[in-house]
Formats: structure tokens, C-alpha cells, sequence
């Protein structure tokens, strides 16, 4: 609302006093042509994404680049089977099915413990659809400059993707470990098997290293990854019985 507000204002200074100002009528025009073209582009590559998973995004050139590598292999929705589905909903986001893209409670309870604990690794309160809408569009850091377009799109995805859709491009984006992205590349990697056949514990351990996947490790297992692992397990026998999870994930 305020932003919405500063831009309106912006708008008006601009049409009432500025645009006689020959350098500044130029700078705006420059700004509108490459934000319109930029525009279009990214309505074009969300179109695409209601389809196909991301050829590319810059958080994976950014692993390669890095010296991380890139191990990655996309897999359709049904060949991930439930349970790192499952996982991942009961790890990362539990209302999931329910909300439009943002929890506000989460994220309002993440920025007081972050107040609290400044010396402490901070809290997010992002859900799927957030980091979905990082992972595609955006990239990782950046604090409150990504912030404002991460929001954009995430309402737009939630808009114009099922629910299905964003889960599943984000199994297939989201870094699972050191330069690993998605569900298949780190079953591969960490069980030497398919992503459909996870067991349960498996698919807890890969959820487990999503907060900090250049951290936490699954293979070898940390304390911390073992830890997590046990409670989302719980987490899934809780959900497991809820009809707009298993509407997701089957």
C-alpha cells in the first residue's frame, strides 16, 4: 500500500512539474521502454513455466560459476512420488494447499524471533510459492530489494498456476545439497535411486537440508539432518490425512 502510494505520487510530481525537464523526460522514457520489454519477457517465460520446467535459473549459474557444479535432472510430477512431496510440504510450508502464496502468521512470527536473536541464524517465514517465485525469477540474497519482485511474483504464480504446478517446478529447481537441484538428482546422488521410491526417512533427510542445502548434509548424515529428519516424519504422519494435502501430491 505504501509503495503503491510513493509511485503514485511519483507519477504525478513527474506529469505536473518534471516532464518539461528535457534529461529527466529522457531517463523516464528510457526506464519505461526497458521495463515494458522486461515486462513482456517475463510474461513470456511465465507462460512457458505453466509448461516447462526452467531451462536454466540464476541461482544454477550461480553454483557453476561458484565451483559448485550442476547436477540436476527434471523428472515429471508423477515419477517424484508422495513422499518427497509430502516431505517437503510438511518441512517447508504445512498450509500449503490453503493459503495464496503468503503466511502471514510465519512470516510475522520469523521477523520476531529474528528481533530476538540477532547473534542467531535467522528465520524465514517464506512458503513454496515464494522460493518457487526466487528460484524461477529472481535470485538468492539481496534482502529487501528481492523482496518487493518476489511478492509480484508470487501472486502472479499463485494467480496462474495450480498448486501442482509450483510444487512441481520447485522440486525440480530447489538445491538439495552442494550444486544437486531437485528431487531426482538428489535421490540419484544420496540413495542411488528414483525420487518415486523414496521412503519416507530418505525424502525427510533431503526436505531436512533445504534451509541451508551448501550446509547440511545428507550424505554424509549430520546430526542436525538426522534430527530434522525424525520430526518431519511426524510432521508427515500429521498431514497424511488431510484431504487438500493428499489432493496435491497424488
Amino acid at each position: 500500500m505504501i509503495f503503491a502510494g510513493i509511485i503514485a505520487v511519483a507519477i504525478i510530481v513527474y506529469f505536473a512539474w518534471l516532464r518539461k525537464n528535457v534529461v529527466i523526460k529522457k531517463v523516464v522514457s528510457t526506464t519505461w521502454k526497458v521495463f515494458f520489454t522486461l515486462y513482456i519477457f517475463f510474461f513470456l517465460y511465465f507462460l512457458c513455466g505453466y509448461i516447462f520446467n526452467p531451462p536454466i535459473t540464476l541461482t544454477q549459474v550461480g553454483s557453476l560459476i561458484g565451483g559448485n557444479g550442476l547436477s540436476r535432472d527434471y523428472v515429471s510430477y508423477d515419477d517424484m512420488g508422495p513422499n518427497i512431496k509430502l516431505a517437503v510440504i510438511a518441512s517447508e510450508d504445512q498450509l500449503f494447499p490453503d493459503h495464496d502464496g503468503f503466511d502471514l502468521k510465519a512470516i510475522k512470527l520469523a521477523m520476531k524471533y529474528n528481533k530476538r536473536h540477532p547473534g542467531k541464524p535467522q528465520r524465514g517465514g517464506s512458503t513454496i510459492s515464494q522460493q518457487t517465485a526466487k528460484n524461477i525469477f529472481l535470485f538468492q540474497g539481496g534482502g529487501f530489494i528481492r523482496k518487493g519482485p518476489e511478492v509480484f511474483f508470487t501472486f502472479t504464480i499463485e494467480t496462474g498456476w495450480s498448486k501442482r504446478t509450483i510444487l512441481e517446478r520447485y522440486l525440480n529447481i530447489a538445491e538439495m545439497g552442494r550444486g544437486i537441484f531437485g528431487v531426482q538428482a538428489a535421490a540419484k546422488k544420496y540413495f542411488n535411486k528414483d525420487a518415486k521410491d523414496l521412503t519416507r526417512i530418505e525424502a525427510a533427510q533431503i526436505a531436512a537440508c533445504l534451509p541451508n542445502p551448501k550446509k547440511y548434509s545428507v550424505k554424509p548424515l549430520s546430526a542436525y539432518v538426522a534430527g530434522r529428519a525424525s520430526a518431519i516424519v511426524r510432521q508427515m504422519g500429521f498431514l497424511d490425512g488431510d484431504p487438500d494435502v493428499q489432493a496435491i501430491i497424488k
